[in-house]
C-alpha cells in the first residue's frame, strides 16, 4: 500500500484515536454535545496536529533529545494560540461553545503522542499525512458522537430538526452521562463486530475483542487439569 494512503487509513480506521486507541477522551466526552461542536473541535485539533507534525519533523534533527518534549510543547502551544485567536475572531459562536477546551489542545495526548512517536522520526510529508489521518479520525469520531447525542437529546442534526414533532428528546444525552452512554454504545457495537481496541489489548490474555473473551476463557479452562 502507498505509505501516504496507509497513513490516512491508519488514522481513520486502524488506529482511530478515539474508537481504537481511546485517546483524547476529555474533549471527546466534554464538547460533543452537538455535531457542530464535535466537528469544530475535531477540525481545530486536525489543523494543530498537521502543522505540529510538519514543523517537528522539519526540526527533528535540530532539537536535542534532552529537551525534545518541552520543545514539542512550545511548538504545539504556539499553534494552538493561533487557532484559538482565529476561532475567536471568525467563529465566535464555536469559540464560546468550546471554551477552555481549545487551549487544552496543547496537552492533548494525541498531538504529543504523534509528535513523539512519528513526526520526530519521519520525513515531513509522511508526518503531514500522519497528522491528516489522525486528525480526520479524531474529527469523524467527535462528529459521530456529537451527532448521536444531538439527535437523541435534542432531535436535531447540525442544528436542524430532523425528528417528528411527536418525538420527545432524551435530555440525558445532552448532559455529561450521555457522552459516556454514547461512547459505550459505539464500543459495544465495535466489540460485536469484532473490532479490536488498544484498551482491550492491554489486558493480559485478551485478544482485543470482548465478545471473544468468554470463548477464550472456556477453552483455557478445558485445557487445565482438574
Amino acid at each position: 500500500m502507498n505509505p501516504y494512503i496507509e497513513r490516512l487509513k491508519n488514522g481513520l480506521i486502524t488506529e482511530n484515536p478515539c474508537f481504537i486507541l481511546m485517546l483524547g477522551m476529555c474533549p471527546t466526552l466534554a464538547v460533543t454535545t452537538s455535531a457542530t461542536n464535535g466537528f469544530g473541535m475535531g477540525v481545530s485539533t486536525l489543523v494543530v496536529l498537521v502543522m505540529s507534525n510538519f514543523i517537528i519533523s522539519l526540526l527533528r534533527k535540530v532539537i536535542p533529545d534532552e529537551v525534545r518534549l518541552p520543545a514539542f510543547i512550545v511548538i504545539v502551544a504556539s499553534l494552538v494560540t493561533v487557532v484559538e485567536l482565529l476561532t475567536q475572531a471568525y467563529v465566535p459562536a464555536l469559540y464560546s461553545a468550546l471554551g477552555i477546551y481549545i487551549p487544552l489542545i496543547v496537552v492533548n495526548c494525541i498531538i504529543l503522542g504523534r509528535a513523539e512517536a512519528y513526526a520526530s522520526k519521519n520525513a515531513p510529508l509522511l508526518s503531514v499525512f500522519d497528522g491528516i489521518g489522525m486528525g480526520l479520525g479524531f474529527t469523524v469520531a467527535l462528529t459521530i458522537i456529537g451527532l448521536v447525542r444531538e439527535l437523541l437529546g435534542a432531535g436535531t442534526a447540525f442544528g436542524v430538526s430532523v425528528t417528528p414533532e411527536a418525538y420527545e428528546p432524551i435530555a440525558i444525552f445532552t448532559k455529561a452521562p450521555g457522552a459516556f452512554l454514547v461512547l459505550a454504545m459505539i464500543v459495544a457495537i465495535m466489540n460485536a463486530a469484532n473490532l479490536k481496541t488498544r484498551a482491550n489489548k492491554a489486558v493480559e490474555d485478551c485478544d482485543g475483542c470482548c465478545t471473544a473473551c468468554n470463548a477464550a476463557c472456556d477453552k483455557k479452562k478445558e485445557g487445565e487439569p482438574e
